[in-house]
């Protein structure tokens, strides 16, 4: 699946699972993508992968928490197909911990950095781009930036600041023709939350969510393609995530409840 020919894409966190899959699925005839995480190697994979699917793919080491290594994707991008038109911020972290538990916040700025100033950083260098062109952003958030869950009081916040980041830029930016698409994943089949941090900041090496029922990645790639096709403001995965935001507005504890059902017993 792909129709997007003739475009330039800058996919962030596209090593492995939702961003691998997207490039995947968006690889065909005349496809141009630039793929960027802190692992080449893994990278190198994923760019070959796209290639035999039709696309031309240029595979570039970033750790979007560094600005500098933003700014690097970013030109090279440019430089290499000489526009852009689409950029995905997807690069991101988990971690769950009760607030009590933790007793060094330093992997709180961390994850701030990438789900939050990792977004911020590839926009701002990519938008002169993305103006020429009345390009699009799609940032991928989550339902967990939409609602409080427990254990997540580091990565809650950081998904929310990302949404309301770009909620607030899509206003400063409506004159330009450069559109920008929102997308509210709830659990995925992927394997962030075991790499996410612990309260003690290493890998938690587990999940802290009821995995079974997760959507699969190549589902949410699909939706996530399906969105940034039709241009659209926002896309919340699930009639289940629908339903909640709506419910949060009127009855909030029966949103606690449902949110305290997705979490496993410790």
């Amino acid at each position: 699946m792909s129709g997007f020919a003739g475009k330039v894409i800058a996919i962030t966190g596209a090593s492995e699972g939702i961003g691998a899959e997207l490039a995947r699925q968006l690889s065909g005839k005349a496809v141009w993508l630039a793929l960027a995480a802190r692992s080449v190697e893994k990278l190198e994979k994923v760019a070959a992968e796209c290639r035999a699917l039709g696309a031309e793919a240029l595979a570039i080491r970033c750790d979007v928490s560094v600005e500098s290594d933003c700014q690097n994707f970013i030109e090279e991008t440019a430089r290499k197909y000489s526009s852009l038109d689409i950029l995905v911020n997807n690069a991101g972290v988990s971690g769950h911990a009760r607030f009590e538990d933790v007793e060094d916040f330093a992997w709180y700025e961390a994850m701030m950095r990438v789900n939050y100033m990792g977004s911020l950083y590839c926009t701002r260098y990519a938008l002169p781009h993305l103006k020429k062109r009345r390009g699009q952003i799609v940032a991928v958030s989550s339902l967990a930036g939409r609602v409080g869950i427990p254990g997540r009081t580091a990565y809650s916040p950081s998904k929310a600041a990302q949404a309301m980041f770009f909620d607030a830029l899509r206003l400063e930016l409506q004159e330009s023709g450069v559109d920008i698409t929102i997308v509210y994943p709830g659990v995925v089949a992927t394997d962030i939350r075991l790499h996410g941090y612990g309260p003690d900041g290493q890998p938690a090496g587990k999940s802290g969510l009821k995995e079974e029922g997760a959507m699969s990645v190549k589902e949410c790639a699909r939706q996530i393609i399906e969105a940034t096709r039709a241009r659209k403001r926002e896309l919340v995965m699930t009639l289940q995530g629908r339903i909640g935001l709506w419910l949060k507005l009127a009855f909030p504890k029966v949103v606690d409840r449902m949110v305290l059902r997705a979490l496993k017993k410790d």
